[in-house]
């Protein structure tokens, strides 16, 4: 009997939803009227293979998602509270329940960002795109039954689909530094909240980390190897955290390489679609943007994500950006990393720009199988390269130069040696 009432009132849910919409005031309507919507992933017999193989690692994804809800709702709902309630309550909840035993399904995030999902349901909407993209990548490297050499026109496929959204889809051009950390909001949930911005930089470690042990390893078994390696790494970094959570946001050029080299385009859509995420934050944390003026703010930073113009960098830029931060103060490698974690060189809450000027650009450290596997960027079909729009970045160094001699020399570095021209640093520069 239950069920077939729940049959007839399905109906009568939907116009009374309906009918509250209708009678929402014309003003409120208008201000917050929103033409995206909802696309079906790409069917593909790889779908979901990331998920069967390594169950461990998709679970702590469905974690995340609810992190990142709980912080925006927050940040929009209580603009004035108690920074105690993310740094304090969520964060000890997050990494000493959730994350220890994940959700085993994914999270519905509209149903915990409900506020925020009615003011930016545009932004909403890119970042669940772009993480449709990051599982399909995921899912194609772990799918055991695809040869090596297809996998990259399965990846080009993929991502020609992702593209075809242009009103969702991240720009695959690098932006610089000035759009995350140069405007007037810049920072303040950074300064305001800096435990919860560093489990969130964390998230954005693992994520992309992963893709180095997929792509940079030969067998299955050191596949398999590898993404268990990564998720312990992460979970290390909760055992004392904040201290080892990354200070920086990890950028996927230092974190994953081999991947970066080999998808420069997917590499690059997922540094701004974490920057972007940064950007909201700030907004949302800051007193200097009105209520009234969140969501307008949103959807401009929405906007400069997606176009190919503005604060841009070359690829070039975007390597060197990435080398001069320096992955220790990410969080350290994704592979082939030492038990003890490497020495940051900026505090947490430092700006790009510190981290970039405390450099020491003959010690940078890099992961080794970046080195070590030039056969996987070499092998691949060239499917990778239908974006390419500036030269490849040359080879790096490791991180443990263990055969010195065989390391490439240096490049002269471009940036001039006046210490507080920042504008002079690769990322630093204004559109």
């Amino acid at each position: 009997m239950s069920r077939s009432l729940c049959r007839r009132r399905g109906p009568l849910l939907v116009v009374a939803v309906g009918s509250a919409l209708l009678a929402t005031p014309p003003r409120t309507a208008a201000a917050q009227w929103s033409t995206t919507y909802e696309q079906f992933y790409l069917p593909d017999r790889t779908n979901w293979a990331f998920r069967s193989n390594y169950p461990a690692a998709d679970r702590l994804f469905n974690a995340f998602d609810y992190g990142h809800s709980i912080l925006y709702e927050t940040l929009y709902r209580e603009p004035n509270g108690n920074p105690a309630r993310l740094e304090e309550r969520e964060y000890d909840f997050i990494t000493r329940k959730l994350l220890v035993d994940p959700p085993r399904i994914p999270v519905e995030e509209a149903a915990i960002e409900v506020e925020y999902a009615k003011l930016a349901p545009e932004a909403k909407a890119m970042f669940d795109w772009a993480h449709v993209l990051h599982r399909r990548v995921y899912d194609i490297w772990a799918d055991e039954r695809v040869p090596i050499a297809d996998k990259d026109a399965r990846i080009a496929r993929v991502l020609t689909y992702y593209k075809s959204r242009r009103d969702l889809a991240f720009s695959s051009v690098p932006k610089n530094m000035e759009l995350m950390e140069g405007q007037y909001y810049s920072r303040a949930f950074r300064d305001g909240y800096p435990k919860f911005n560093g489990l969130i930089w964390g998230y954005h470690w693992l994520q992309v980390g992963l893709y180095e042990p997929l792509v940079a390893s030969t067998t299955l078994e050191q596949r398999q190897t590898g993404v268990l390696a990564a998720v312990a790494r992460f979970r290390q970094m909760l055992e004392n955290s904040p201290e080892h959570l990354p200070r920086m946001m990890p950028m996927t050029a230092a974190i994953a390489p081999t991947f970066s080299a080999r998808y420069p385009e997917i590499a690059i859509i997922f540094d701004n679609l974490h920057a972007m995420h940064d950007v909201i934050s700030d907004i949302l944390a800051s007193p200097k943007v009105p209520r009234s003026r969140k969501r307008a703010e949103i959807l401009i930073a929405a906007a400069r994500y997606r176009d190919s113009t503005s604060f841009a960098l070359t690829r070039q830029q975007w390597t060197e950006m990435a080398e001069m931060m320096g992955v220790a103060n990410m969080g350290g490698p994704a592979v082939g990393f030492l038990p003890e974690f490497p020495t940051p060189t900026v505090p947490r809450g430092a700006t790009m720009a510190e981290a970039m000027k405390a450099m020491d650009h003959g010690a940078m450290n890099h992961p080794t199988p970046a080195a070590e596997a030039p056969s996987d960027s070499a092998s691949a079909s060239g499917a990778h390269q239908h974006d390419a729009t500036a030269p490849m970045p040359a080879p790096r160094a490791t991180e443990k130069a263990t055969k010195p001699a065989s390391r490439p020399a240096p490049k002269p570095t471009p940036k001039p040696k006046k210490a507080e021209d920042h504008t002079h640093m690769p990322g630093m520069r204004m559109p």
